[in-house]
């Protein structure tokens, strides 16, 4: 309320501004024909300090003006007497102007007021006009003669009352704007009624005066007046102002609730509380009301706006809840849970306009699709596009409930996910997914399917899916590999699932990153890698191996009396295992392997990465394997080196246990012959030649064979990319293109770009390898992209953005090139689209895997109850974190107020 009275009071103020010391309008009240001259001031007598010996001195010098202008007008009257005489009397004032928007008017270009008018029609200056006397009425007023020391006219702050007047014949002031607007009726107030003649206080009661509200509000009647508003205005303006200012704090409130949500959905927290979410409870600051409105409550702390609207939903609800009255009414809080749901469904759908309108101008997208069941056992279905603009984009568009698992169902699935959004899926070029037979079957699986409804799918089985399952047959291939993963998880569960086991770890390990072992899990594809290196290390070099300690925890615990015998049973047993040489062996020889496919399977979860430069690292994999194929004296000096470490840090600890340091000799049983039987001509091979042949052999060729086994798809179209491949651009300069060339690539274009032949991608991709040595010379900016990496200690993976440096041989390089350049519209428009379509390919489903790590924290036992619209909502804020934070607020609130009339109302000008 005293921000609206305030609001009056500027107005005014604005209105009637001028200078201390300034006359209004330009001058005082001006008889031209003679009739007098009072530029006197009557009230100048009175004094702030009320000193009375001026005050006499004061009523001294009036009684001699009074004097003075009686004879002044005497003489004016004679004078008067002679013009009517004459037949020539004109009788005219100039007078004060009212300062509008225009500006005011002073000097010669006053109003002139005839005052035979008011005299003939008996007009009175000083009673309440008619409303057709009102510009008459302001046009005479304000009269302010003034004088040398005169400061009742003005404010503390020098601003001039405009609305004062001074009534010379009473000798007393009025307010202008009450006698105009006010009624007789609404205010006793003497600046209305017969004039304010006390004039001992009478800056105390001109500041009265000005707080009382019959003047604020003829103020107001008086603004809307000088503004030329019509009747309408006149009687509505006022509400429109105070809809407006509602409005206005609506919006910041509003403001408040948006980003604090984006907060929440960005970190993937839950926002609701089980109770005391209703507005009387609010100010108990004893319970937990949820991490929304306790986030609100924080905020409104530091925010007056927030502060004033959270008060008065407090003050509203615990009166409605006196009362016993359920159900709200027309009360809005803006804070429930209603109005969040919808500001969360807003956001929803506004991340999912985005990215809808970055696939239809990329022009084309590439599909990634996989399921998992979440904390309720429902089977949920997370649906990724894969798209290129200035860099590549791969973004969650939906998350789905899946209610079968036929490839049928699943095309369906995706239509109309696709067409909730607006997104097209004949420009679809491509799909990736996991070897399961409900994707790849040959005639009823998705990818078969999905063909049927866009020509020329490219379908490619998860690189990172395969790598996985190439590990998987080669820790499977001989019993040898089999025993030491199944020992290496057994003792990493035994010691974890016991405090007390826990306890003796912690108390021997005197690792410093205070690691643990892991376990084993079947869907983390770095797990046997992490698992086998904390316990040995890498491959020859066991400094950072945890050997040691697990052989001195597990001696402990054997030899603690206090523990069962089972129990410590086990440990002899995953102690003696570990003892073993074949066991050192065994884990130097994966430690080789898994030096070279953990890079790659970093490299396969990185976000952005081409086709190209995926397969190359694959076969660059497989390389590395053939070349130390049949390299066992490696493998047996890391062990050396392992079992000589390790041997040293037991003695150093005062253990009596030894690792073994070479593979026991096995006595071979000979076969007994019969009398006259041919014996046949034995071969014994030493025990070393044995593992060599039955598990180094064998381990080795199972990964080589397995990788070119499961990586030989799309042969034809990957001899077409290879072309593409800018380090190959030195040899089509020296050899050019074989004829048969870029067919392939050719048909999955065509449907895109009529222009896109064989013959004219064999040309522009000629022409750009002749130019790409000059084109690639300036510097080009860095680029980001999203890798995986090991967390700080080490028990997961995470994405992260990198950037990285242009290294201008590379797919992306080479799109990044022709971009900046503007190539891709008219030099190379073929081959720039054939750049596009294949960064547009996906290689892998990584994308879904890490949206369904975001799932088990959006949904877990706690918000097991989310529905599917909240949870796909709280699934995209927390993927798709860029998005979420470049929303506009304005938009959201928009969106929100189109949901009802009700918030149409108020949150809408």
């Amino acid at each position: 309320m005293l921000a609206q009275e305030a609001a009056k009071c500027a107005k005014l103020t604005d209105l009637f501004r001028t200078e201390k010391g300034a006359v209004a309008g330009g001058a005082a009240v001006k008889v031209i024909d003679g009739e007098g001259q009072f530029d006197d001031d009557p009230c100048s007598h009175i004094d702030e300090e009320g000193e009375k010996e001026e005050q006499q001195e004061k009523a001294e010098q009036k009684k001699e003006e009074e004097q003075e202008e009686g004879k002044q007008q005497e003489k004016a009257e004679q004078e008067e007497q002679e013009q009517e005489d004459n037949g020539t009397r004109t009788k005219t004032v100039t007078v004060q102007p009212v300062q509008t928007e225009a500006g005011s008017k002073t000097g010669e270009d006053a109003p002139r007021i005839d005052l035979n008018r008011a005299e003939d029609e008996g007009f009175d200056f000083y009673t309440r006009p008619a409303s057709k006397d009102l510009d008459f009425f302001f046009s005479y007023h304000p009269q302010q003669p003034t004088r040398k020391g005169t400061t009742i006219y003005h404010t503390k702050d020098g601003i001039m009352r405009k609305w004062l007047t001074y009534c010379k014949k009473e000798n007393s002031l009025y307010c202008t704007v009450c006698l105009a607007y006010a009624k007789p009726s609404a205010s006793e107030s003497a600046f209305i009624k017969g004039g304010m003649t006390a004039w001992k206080h009478v800056h105390q009661r001109i500041e009265e005066h000005e707080r009382n509200q019959v003047h604020r509000d003829s103020a107001e009647a008086y603004f809307m007046m000088a503004s030329q508003a019509d009747i309408v205005s006149l009687l509505s303006g006022k509400q429109v102002s105070l809809h407006r200012d509602q409005v206005r704090k609506k919006r910041q409130v509003m403001d408040r609730v948006i980003e604090v949500i984006k907060v929440i959905g960005k970190c993937g927290l839950s926002y609701r509380g089980t109770k005391f979410e209703a507005a009387y409870t609010w100010d108990n600051i004893a319970v937990d009301h949820g991490n929304f409105l306790e986030m609100i409550l924080l905020l409104s702390k530091f925010d007056v706006s927030l502060q004033e609207h959270v008060n008065e939903c407090v003050q509203k609800s615990q009166s409605l809840n006196k009362t016993g009255v359920k159900g709200r009414g027309s009360f809005v809080t803006l804070l429930s849970k209603t109005s969040v749901n919808k500001v969360i469904d807003v956001i929803s759908h506004l991340i999912k306009e985005s990215i809808s309108r970055e696939v239809r101008q990329a022009g084309m997208f590439s599909l990634q699709i996989d399921t998992t069941q979440d904390i309720t056992s429902t089977d949920q279905c997370a649906v990724i596009l894969r798209y290129v603009t200035d860099v590549v984009h791969e973004k969650l568009i939906g998350v789905v409930d899946c209610e079968s698992s036929t490839g049928e169902y699943f095309v369906e699935l995706l239509k109309k996910t696709l067409a909730k959004v607006d997104i097209e899926l004949r420009n679809c070029v491509g799909n990736s997914t996991d070897g399961a037979a409900n994707m790849q079957g040959q005639y009823k699986g998705f990818s078969a399917l999905l063909a049927s409804e866009s020509p020329n799918q490219v379908h490619i089985w998860c690189y990172a899916h395969v790598l996985n399952l190439v590990l998987g047959d080669t820790t499977s291939a001989v019993i040898e590999s089999a025993s030491l993963f199944s020992i290496v998880n057994d003792v990493a569960v035994f010691i974890k699932d016991s405090y007390k086991r826990m306890k003796m770890w912690e108390e021997v390990s005197d690792d410093k990153r205070h690691r643990r072992l892991s376990p084993i899990g079947e869907t983390r594809w770095w797990a046997k890698d992490q698992a086998l290196s904390k316990i040995f290390g890498c491959f020859g070099n066991p400094d950072n191996a945890l050997y040691v300690d697990l052989i001195l925890t597990l001696k402990r615990i054997v030899e603690d009396m206090s523990i069962k015998a089972h129990v410590r049973a086990r440990a002899k047993g995953y102690m003696e295992s570990l003892l073993k040489h074949e066991t050192v062996l065994t884990a130097q020889l994966f430690l080789r392997i898994f030096e070279i496919t953990s890079p790659l399977s970093r490299y396969l979860q990185t976000s952005g990465m081409d086709l190209i430069t995926a397969h190359r690292l694959v076969m660059g994999a497989q390389d590395s394997l053939k070349s130390c194929n049949r390299d066992m004296d490696g493998v047996t000096k890391a062990a050396n080196i392992f079992v000589k470490w390790a041997n040293k840090e037991l003695e150093e600890n005062g253990s009596k246990e030894v690792v073994q340091g070479a593979l026991p000799e096995k006595k071979i049983r000979k076969k007994k012959s019969m009398p006259g039987e041919v014996a046949e001509e034995e071969h014994s091979l030493n025990t070393e030649d044995q593992y060599r042949i039955k598990v180094h052999n064998v381990i080795l060729d199972t990964v080589t064979q397995s990788i070119h086994a499961r990586y030989s798809a799309n042969g034809a179209l990957y001899d077409d990319f290879a072309c593409l491949d800018p380090r190959n651009f030195g040899t089509l300069r020296d050899r050019g293109l074989p004829s048969e060339s870029l067919k392939q690539l050719s048909k999955c274009l065509l449907r895109f770009d009529e222009r896109a032949t064989s013959g004219r991608l064999n040309a522009e991709l000629c022409s750009l390898a002749n130019q790409w040595e000059r084109l690639k010379l300036p510097h080009l900016e860095s680029y980001t992209v999203r890798a995986a990496e090991e967390t700080e200690d080490g028990e997961d993976m995470e994405l992260n953005n990198t950037s990285c440096t242009s290294c201008k041989d590379c797919a992306i390089c080479v799109y990044h090139i022709l971009s900046k350049y503007n190539l891709l519209t008219d030099a190379y428009h073929v081959i720039g689209l054939a750049y596009k379509f294949l960064l547009t390919l996906s290689f892998s489903q990584v994308a879904c895997e890490r949206t369904f790590s975001t799932l088990k924290y959006v949904k877990n036992r706690l918000r097991s109850t989310l529905t599917q619209e909240r949870l796909e909502a709280f699934m995209l804020m927390c993927t798709e974190k860029e998005i979420l934070m470049t929303l506009d607020n304005d938009g959201v609130i928009d969106r929100v107020a189109e949901s009802s009339k009700l918030l149409q109302s108020l949150l809408v000008m």
